[in-house]
């Protein structure tokens, strides 16, 4: 492993006396006045004023009848893919997922809490590529997924990094064949479609309040819909689905997936610096977007008719400015070559100076724990099992090519400018 701190192409860059995060939680104060009343009314449990108060406030935000405070984006996710398994398929016997034997379409570069829900519940996830622009489904690729599998009712789809997909392309399709959407919007909270939030697009849509988010509650999710009966099955079953029994009365399945009034508090007190959180993390993005311009590299895009939150800034290596890399299960070589570099040489060098960032989402399709289900591109389809296995075939593989290629960069909004500088003449320097 190269030794940067000596490497004379980093000659006078110190490390940063404090770490540089790719993105952590930045707290204001107001946070702690919602816990505090938290602890004095004694609402120290999974109800209360402050649960009431951002299930009310953020429905509004987002433009949704309904909002379910949850304990992760993940349970939330759980439970909006559950609900419309039951919605499509009917109440399952006890063992059983909702979706039993049924196969669900789902975004393939993304975080794998996206597509747990669907195994949770008894599916099989079809992985549909990505493409170019935002990242994020191809609609090309989901029309294609269709001629293979066209009794498929369920999709799972995720808004990459803060950026919206094409998800009117995506809704189009999935009303042509009759499918529900779950919307995972856990990255993308404040993001705009055609002036529309992000968790409006899906028949159940999730976002998520974890420490790196937008905006936090350490933890915790919120599961938006327009049905008041759905929104009470939600939050039924997040209480281990306790009947209006005067005793413990169970007729169906539960789960422990309530949010804390605590973790409400943090959130009560983070929600009204969204906007200001957002400006922050686009400043970051432009500041990126010009001091990068000159190397062979292109920040994540997004579409004409939406607004991202700038979640994450991230950047793609031209091809070929690309230096010979491996990438094995758990580790990564390369070898560096004048005027190129890779996202393991970049990742390296930032951490040596104390900051952080990250690959980009590794693909599920070439994920251990998921390779061996069906991958559909938008120029072919089959169950892509290696890289060799793509180029043998004549697939043009997004999502792989995106996680060879890129990497996101420190995002942090407290970040300094100056310490951005440092940042952007590490990578400058990484191509020397």
């Amino acid at each position: 492993m190269t030794n940067y701190l000596t490497d004379p192409r980093f000659e006078g860059i110190k490390p940063f006396e404090n770490r540089v995060w790719l993105a952590s939680p930045t707290m204001h104060g107001d946070e702690q006045k919602w816990v505090n009343d938290a602890f004095e009314k004694n609402w120290i449990t999974t109800a209360g004023e402050n649960i009431d108060e951002i299930e009310r406030l953020i429905a509004v935000k987002v433009g949704r009848k309904q909002a379910v405070a949850l304990s992760a984006g993940t349970a939330a996710l759980h439970l909006a893919i559950k609900l419309a398994g039951e919605k499509l398929y009917g109440q399952p016997m006890i063992g059983h997922g909702t979706l039993e034997g049924k196969k669900v379409f789902c975004s393939d570069m993304t975080f794998d809490a996206t597509i747990n829900g669907i195994c949770y519940e008894n599916g099989t996830p079809v992985f549909i590529d990505s493409e170019y622009e935002t990242w994020n489904m191809d609609p090309q690729a989901l029309e294609k997924a269709y001629e293979v599998y066209p009794d498929v009712k369920l999709i799972v789809v995720a808004h990459l990094y803060g950026t919206p997909g094409k998800i009117d392309e995506i809704r189009k399709i999935a009303d042509q064949h009759g499918a529900l959407i779950v919307e995972d919007a856990a990255e993308s909270f404040g993001a705009t479609y055609n002036g529309i939030q992000t968790g409006c697009f899906g028949d159940y849509s999730v976002i998520s309040f974890n420490g790196n988010k937008i905006i936090t509650g350490s933890a915790g999710g919120m599961l938006l819909c327009n049905d008041e009966e759905d929104a009470n099955k939600i939050r039924k079953w997040s209480t281990q689905s306790r009947e209006d029994a005067p005793w413990y009365q169970h007729e169906e399945l539960g789960y422990n997936y309530r949010m804390s009034n605590i973790i409400a508090g943090v959130v009560r007190g983070q929600l009204p610096y969204l906007e200001e959180h957002i400006a922050q993390k686009k400043a970051i993005y432009e500041r990126y977007k010009e001091g990068l311009a000159d190397l062979p590299i292109k920040m994540n895009t997004f579409l004409s008719n939406s607004n991202p939150n700038y979640w994450l800034s991230c950047v793609l290596i031209d091809k070929d400015a690309m230096c010979e890399t491996v990438r094995g299960e758990k580790k990564a070589l390369f070898n560096h070559v004048t005027e190129k570099s890779c996202p393991t040489e970049i990742l390296e060098a930032l951490s040596a100076f104390n900051a952080d960032g990250r690959p980009i989402w590794k693909p599920m399709h070439i994920q251990p724990l998921y390779r061996m289900h069906p991958f559909i591109t938008a120029n072919g389809n089959g169950r892509a099992r290696s890289n060799a296995y793509i180029y043998e075939t004549g697939l043009v593989d997004v999502g792989a090519d995106i996680f060879e290629r890129g990497l996101c960069l420190p995002s942090d909004n407290k970040m300094t400018i100056e310490q951005q500088e440092v940042v952007i003449d590490i990578i400058h320097k990484c191509f020397r």
